[in-house]
C-alpha cells in the first residue's frame, strides 16, 4: 500500500500539505498513533504516523519531532486539525526540510478509521486471512463503545485462523480469551513473569515460551496510553498457543496487526475514563493546595455521577450507579528501575476497584520522586470490602519481583476508608505513612495498610538518619567490632536471644549451642555494651537498635 492510495481514498479526507510525487510512492507498512515528543523507541520504519499535536507547544517543537520520524524511516506524517484548527506552519516547513510527506486530518475524521483502513489494506496485501479478521472486527465495532472489544478479535483468531489466544495484563490478570477455556492462573503468571524479564533485558517480542510442555508465543500490546508512555509493568500481553518462531512473515504481521487493534481498543477504553480521572485529579490538586473541605466535597459530588456512568458503561449491574460508600487513598513508589508508576498502580487496583485517579510527581500530591497517588472509590452495596495491601500485592508478588529485577523495589501504602472530603487529607497522609512503613520491610515488593499502624515499629522509618546512626552505633558497634576481630557471632546471638524472648533453652536450640556457651556469649555482650539483658529496658533498646538497622538498609 502506498501513500498515494491513502490520499486517493476519499472517505479518509486526507489533504496533502507537503511532499512530491516520489514521496507519495512510499510504501506504508503499518500505522502508529502518538503524541510523544520522542516516539523513536516504538518505530520500526515504514509507518504512517498519526498525531493529535498534543506535543506541540511552539514553533521550536516541530523540527526535532520531524527529524526523529525521518531518521526512523517512517512513510509519512498525518496531523489532526482538532487541537488547533489547522496544522502549524512550522510543522509543514519541517516536513519539507526533511522530505517527509505531511497530511492534514480533518476534525471529523477519527484516527481509528485511518488505523483500521491502513491495517486492513496492508495486511490484505500480505495475507488474506487478516483482511477477513479486520473487516469482521470493524463491523463488530461499528456500533462504537458498546462493541465487543478485544474478545471479538480473539474469537475471530480462533474461528478464522484456528489460533487459541488470550489477553492478559503485565501481572497475569486475565482480560479476554478466544473461547470459554481460560488461561490457567499459574501459566498466566509464569508467562507474564517471562515477558517482564525479557522486556527488562531489552529483547523484542514476540518471544516463544513453553508452559507444561506446550509452546506459546508472547506479543506485547502497547497503545499510546493517552499520550503517556507505558512501561512494560503496565503493558498488556497477547498470548497465542503456538510457536511463532516457524511462522512466515505474513503470519507475524497478522498478529502484529491484531495487537494494534487491541491497543487501539485499550486507548479507547482509557479515553472513556478520562472525565472521572480528570475530576478526581482536581480533587487531589485541591488537597495539595490546602483547599477547605467544603470545596473538596463539592468536587466529589461532581465526580460521583461520572464514576457511576463509567461503571454502567462497563456493564455494571442495575443499581450500581449509587454514589461511592467512601474513599481510600493508595500510594506506590518504584525504585531502582524505569517504570511508569501510575500505570502500574492502576494495574494493581484494576481487579478490585474503579480507579478514579492516579497522580504522580509533578504535583504537590506526589512526592516528586517516583511516588504515585490514587484516589479510589469504595462502591456502595452490601459486602463491599475495603482495599488491603496484601490483597493488592499477594496474587502478583512473584510476577512483580521477577519483573522488577534485583535492583528494583515496589512499596505501597493503603489508607482506611473515609466517608467524605473531611477525612481525605488525613487519608493521604495515612497512606504515605503506610508506604514508608512498608519501605522499612525486607523484600522487593512490600505493602502496608492502616490496620498495621498499631506497633511501635511504625515510628522507625521516621527516625532521622543522624539519630538512627548515633543510637545504633553507640549500642551495637562494640559487638560488630568484636565479631570482626574474633568471629564470635555476638550479633547473631543477640538477635536470636531477643527472638526467643530471653529463653536460654529455646535460643540455645535455635543456635545449636550448649546453654553454657550461650551464657558465655550473652555475658560478653553485656560486658562490651554495659547493658543487662535481664532488664526489660535494655532488651527494648537492643530490639529497637536492630530494627533501626534493618529499616535503614
Amino acid at each position: 500500500m502506498r501513500l498515494r492510495t491513502l490520499l486517493d481514498t476519499g472517505s479518509l479526507g486526507l489533504r496533502l500539505l507537503g511532499g512530491d510525487g516520489a514521496g507519495l510512492e512510499r510504501r506504508v507498512l503499518g500505522v502508529m498513533t502518538t503524541d510523544l515528543r520522542d516516539p523513536s523507541r516504538y518505530l520500526r520504519g515504514g509507518e504512517l504516523v498519526l498525531t493529535g499535536l498534543a506535543w506541540w507547544r511552539g514553533p521550536g517543537d516541530s523540527e526535532p519531532f520531524v527529524r526523529i520520524l525521518a531518521a526512523a524511516g517512517v512513510a509519512g506524517l498525518a496531523a489532526g486539525e482538532a487541537e488547533f484548527g489547522s496544522v502549524p506552519d512550522d510543522l509543514t516547513a519541517a516536513c519539507a526540510l526533511h522530505r517527509l510527506p505531511l497530511f492534514a486530518v480533518a476534525e471529523e475524521v477519527g484516527f481509528a478509521e485511518i488505523t483500521e483502513h491502513v491495517v486492513r489494506q496492508v495486511s490484505g496485501e500480505r495475507a488474506g486471512d487478516l483482511a477477513a479478521v479486520v473487516e469482521r472486527h470493524r463491523r463488530l465495532m461499528s456500533a462504537g463503545p458498546s462493541g465487543s472489544g478485544p474478545e471479538a478479535v480473539l474469537d475471530l483468531l480462533a474461528s478464522d485462523l484456528d489460533l487459541r489466544a488470550w489477553l492478559i495484563s503485565a501481572t497475569g490478570r486475565p482480560i479476554a480469551a478466544s473461547g470459554p477455556e481460560p488461561l490457567p492462573a499459574a501459566a498466566a503468571a509464569r508467562l507474564a513473569a517471562r515477558r517482564l524479564a525479557e522486556a527488562r533485558s531489552g529483547r523484542p517480542g514476540p518471544r516463544p515460551a513453553t508452559v507444561d510442555g506446550v509452546p506459546h508465543s508472547l506479543f506485547p500490546v502497547r497503545g499510546d496510553g493517552g499520550g503517556r508512555r507505558r512501561a512494560p509493568l503496565s503493558d498488556w500481553l497477547l498470548v497465542v498457543r503456538a510457536d511463532a518462531r516457524d511462522w512466515p512473515d505474513q503470519r507475524l504481521d497478522l498478529l502484529d496487526g491484531v495487537a494494534q487493534l487491541i491497543a487501539a481498543e485499550r486507548d479507547r477504553r482509557d479515553a472513556a475514563r478520562s472525565v472521572p480521572r480528570r475530576l478526581a485529579r482536581e480533587v487531589l490538586d485541591l488537597l495539595a493546595a490546602g483547599a477547605p473541605p467544603a470545596e473538596v466535597e463539592a468536587r466529589l459530588r461532581v465526580l460521583a455521577p461520572a464514576l457511576s456512568g463509567t461503571r454502567a458503561g462497563a456493564g455494571a449491574a442495575p443499581g450500581a450507579g449509587a454514589g461511592p460508600a467512601g474513599w481510600q487513598v493508595v500510594t506506590a513508589r518504584v525504585e531502582g528501575v524505569p517504570a511508569e508508576v501510575p500505570g502500574l498502580l492502576e494495574e494493581l487496583l484494576a481487579p478490585f476497584a474503579e480507579v478514579a485517579a492516579v497522580r504522580s510527581g509533578g504535583s504537590e500530591v506526589g512526592d516528586g520522586d517516583g511516588e504515585a497517588v490514587a484516589l479510589v472509590p469504595l462502591p456502595a452495596g452490601d459486602g463491599e470490602e475495603p482495599l488491603r495491601a496484601e490483597a493488592l500485592l499477594g496474587p502478583v508478588r512473584e510476577v512483580l519481583e521477577r519483573g522488577l529485577g534485583p535492583g528494583g523495589r515496589l512499596t505501597l501504602g493503603v489508607s482506611a476508608v473515609v466517608p467524605s472530603a473531611e477525612g481525605l487529607r488525613g487519608a493521604l497522609e495515612e497512606a504515605r505513612h503506610c508506604r514508608r512503613f512498608a519501605a522499612a520491610r525486607p523484600g522487593r515488593v512490600a505493602g502496608a495498610g492502616h490496620d498495621e499502624l498499631v506497633s511501635h515499629v511504625l515510628l522507625l522509618p521516621f527516625v532521622p538518619d543522624e539519630v538512627r546512626s548515633a543510637f545504633t552505633d553507640r549500642l551495637l558497634e562494640p559487638l560488630r567490632d568484636y565479631d570482626r576481630r574474633h568471629r564470635a557471632g555476638l550479633m547473631t546471638t543477640l538477635e536470636a536471644f531477643l527472638a526467643a524472648d530471653g529463653s536460654w533453652t529455646r535460643c540455645a536450640a535455635r543456635l545449636h549451642l550448649h546453654v553454657n556457651t550461650l551464657r558465655y556469649r550473652v555475658g560478653r555482650i553485656e560486658q562490651l555494651t554495659g547493658r543487662d539483658l535481664s532488664r526489660l529496658e535494655d532488651k527494648v533498646d537492643f530490639f529497637l537498635a536492630l530494627r533501626l538497622t534493618v529499616s535503614g538498609r
